[in-house]
């Protein structure tokens, strides 16, 4: 007896926000008898966590060696807002109504926060719990995660429209004596790009040794350095392909040319600007595989992946902003106008009538900061990314937590419509 069905909506089909926007939403519940309560209460949290074990080997006093394994974590917290809905952590208690009852809250987030970001070994993370503040009883918990976006704009930097070139030359010796060079030229057209464009490649083979370029390997990487801070400060450095593409052959004594297209998914923005517990970068590998007798050849640049496309760079959109407003001193973030947490609204009416204010779920995320700045770009799509969360319990729930909704990805802006610029002919 008791609760039979609660769920958290919020107020676009995404769950996406921008640092410094506000997260609207409610709680339903189906009660099939009434409930005695002393509140409903909220609580908005954005946290950074890393977690992971070492091995390590030592020798005991018996001389024998003896496997340790030592957990490494770290922990950021960036901000926490509650209140109570309904009634007070001091109050009488409340009789609920059997039935369908709904609540709304509203949260203003702060305005620097880092994207939303989920790995292998941490998570930036932002979670919404709606409690059930049951007097003598264990308290009943529901709760969801959402992504935020912090907004890297692409044009505040002028670095990001720098093309990326890597050449790689190589000569293999044979019987003491040194073939002709095989070369290898590798152009795309900008250093910075968002998720949903697409990197026209250009490759650009002479293969004048007497060795076969069996094939042209062209990798996005994902580079993520997590630290720890306990029980001794550590880090964890990881490299994932994200995307990648290929060609060949170039048989010995040929020349090739070779344009590849290589799409970018929804992935974090780089930098994961303001924590201090994971960095985010990513780098444009390129690998020449030749026979196995031989080595292959291997060089890479860095690439960075914003929120905010480059503008006025090879298509119809607005012009790019001027570059003297950049200062390299600071992150090339848009700012947002700072924000103070919201006064929560006052709960809903147990007929369920959503408090003024609130959107109906299914609507489309806020028009993104940056919008009037450049007022042709086409707004964003957002997708999910690949990257999912394990669970979003931690050690703040309890076993009566209810998780809402499926396995947690974020969603991150993409941009197919707005395509970098070509290649120069």
């Amino acid at each position: 007896m008791g609760i039979k069905e609660a769920n958290i909506y919020l107020d676009n089909q995404y769950g996406t926000y921008y640092a410094g926007q506000t997260v609207n939403g409610r709680i339903e519940y189906v009660f099939d008898s009434p409930k005695k309560v002393r509140g409903i209460h909220v609580k908005f949290k954005g946290e950074a966590h890393t977690e992971w074990y070492e091995s390590k080997q030592e020798e005991n006093s018996q001389g024998k060696t003896e496997s340790t394994d030592t957990m490494h974590t770290g922990n950021e917290e960036y901000f926490q807002i509650s209140y109570y809905l309904l009634g007070s952590n001091t109050g009488n208690e409340i009789e609920i109504p059997a039935g369908k009852q709904v609540y709304s809250f509203t949260c203003t987030l702060p305005p620097v926060l880092p994207s939303s970001f989920e790995g292998e070994h941490g998570y930036v993370r932002y979670t919404v719990k709606v409690t059930l503040d049951r007097p003598w009883k264990f308290d009943q918990e529901t709760k969801m995660a959402f992504t935020v976006i912090n907004a890297l704009d692409l044009n505040l930097n002028p670095s990001y429209r720098e093309p990326i070139r890597i050449q790689i030359e190589k000569t293999f010796c044979c019987f003491c004596c040194a073939s002709p060079p095989l070369s290898v030229d590798v152009q795309a057209p900008v250093s910075g790009y968002c998720p949903g464009q697409v990197i026209p490649i250009q490759i650009d083979v002479e293969n004048k040794s007497n060795v076969q370029l069996h094939l042209v390997k062209i990798f996005l990487r994902k580079v993520v350095t997590y630290r720890a801070t306990s029980p001794t400060p550590a880090t964890k450095k990881i490299k994932n392909v994200v995307v990648m593409v290929q060609e060949g052959p170039a048989p010995a004594g040929t020349t090739k040319h070779w344009n590849l297209q290589l799409e970018i998914p929804p992935i974090p923005p780089s930098n994961l600007v303001n924590c201090n517990i994971i960095d985010l970068d990513y780098d444009f590998k390129v690998e020449c595989v030749v026979p196995k007798m031989h080595l292959n050849m291997r060089d890479k640049k860095y690439i960075t992946i914003g929120t905010v496309p480059l503008v006025g760079v090879g298509g119809p959109s607005a012009p790019a902003p001027d570059s003297a407003q950049y200062s390299p001193s600071q992150p090339a973030v848009l700012p947002v106008s700072p924000g103070q947490p919201a006064q929560p609204t006052a709960p809903s009416a147990p007929s369920g009538d959503p408090s003024p204010g609130w959107v109906m779920p299914g609507t489309a995320p806020a028009q993104p900061p940056y919008q009037t700045l450049y007022p042709s770009l086409a707004q964003p799509v957002y997708k999910e990314s690949t990257y999912t969360a394990r669970t979003i319990q931690d050690k703040g729930d309890n076993n009566y937590t209810n998780i809402s909704g499926p396995n947690f990805a974020p969603y991150y802006p993409t941009y197919a419509a707005v395509q970098p610029p070509p290649l120069p002919q």
